[in-house]
């Protein structure tokens, strides 16, 4: 008995050891392309891949990760998704490292989105390339040029699981309960009503939600996420001022885009397990039947002097 409890422990360890750590810098990434079962997911659209990719990655652009085109923030349809996994040669045991361009912290979102959907669908090895391609370059790690080498499809039927996904109807049902914290990720232009994304039918925040602007995330002036000190740090300052309660979370941002970063960090990084992502967000929020009720909003004299002199940028400029 005492040899089996040894062994199982020792096993336990090994997944440990071995297990996909969320973020991976190039010089951890390189000696791992070895492994016949890692796929690289490079989101950037197919010139920037063709200019120069990691090898053996598979260039699948952000674009074809989202929803509808009036509303791209929503989870696209289940038989599109497994199209593109199996595209990508994915399967529940893959190893997914998801690459992006590494511009701005902002470009970090679109990476932690992709993990978020490839997470509900059932892979459980996953990991981000922490600043990109940008790091791997300026790193002087090796790269492909042309469009890849073809990879062969999968016949992975993945079933999306929805414990990290919030709807609409929940969020609401959230507010009316007063069960969870709505975390808006977005920077103040946005969460004060300045400014709305070109789909948002209504400026401001969601009702009662407090800012998180993923930006505080990052290495000042990179693409690169921060240390785990230091997310720690910024996650416990927020709770102690804006969620004292200790409430679950709902993330979101205009189209689940930079609500993922907050997702991901109090997820994956810190591994909080009441974390979910409105993936509609912002613009899912307004375009909904019943005019919403929203922080922030501006009023309608503001808004109409918004909607002309974006009107007149448009026209003139």
């Amino acid at each position: 008995m005492k040899a089996i409890l040894v062994f199982t422990a020792a096993l336990a360890a090994a997944h440990a050891t071995w297990a996909a750590q969320p973020l991976l810098t190039p010089a951890q990434l390189q000696p791992m392309l070895r492994n016949p079962d890692l796929r690289v997911i490079d989101i950037r659209d197919p010139q920037s891949f063709e200019m120069g990719h990691i090898e053996g990655a598979v260039n699948a652009p952000y674009g074809q990760w989202l929803g509808p085109a009036g509303n791209i923030g929503i989870v696209p349809e289940l038989a599109a998704l497994t199209r593109l996994v199996q595209s990508a040669g994915l399967t529940p045991r893959t190893h997914a490292v998801v690459v992006s361009s590494g511009v701005d912290a902002g470009d970090f979102g679109a990476t932690a989105r992709v993990y978020w959907t490839l997470k509900s669908l059932g892979l459980t090895e996953l990991s981000i390339l922490n600043g990109g391609m940008m790091d791997w370059d300026s790193e002087g790690e090796m790269t492909d040029m042309g469009p890849g080498t073809p990879v062969a499809p999968s016949q992975f039927a993945p079933r999306f699981n929805p414990e990290w996904l919030a709807t609409r109807d929940e969020v609401k049902e959230s507010l009316r309960k007063n069960s969870a914290l709505l975390v808006d990720a977005r920077p103040d232009v946005f969460y004060l009503g300045k400014f709305r994304a070109p789909m948002a039918l209504v400026a401001g925040t969601l009702p009662g939600a407090k800012q998180l602007d993923f930006n505080q995330w990052f290495v000042p002036g990179t693409a690169r996420f921060a240390d785990v000190e230091k997310t720690r740090q910024v996650a416990t300052q927020f709770q102690s001022t804006q969620n004292p309660q200790g409430k679950p979370l709902i993330t979101f941002c205009n189209t689940g885009y930079w609500s993922a970063t907050d997702w991901f960090a109090f997820s994956e990084i810190l591994g909080r397990k009441d974390v979910r992502m409105y993936a509609g967000s912002a613009v899912d929020w307004t375009q909904s039947k019943e005019p919403p009720p929203m922080d922030n909003q501006p009023s309608r004299a503001e808004s109409l002097a918004y909607d002309a002199r974006q009107w007149w940028n448009r026209k003139f400029k």
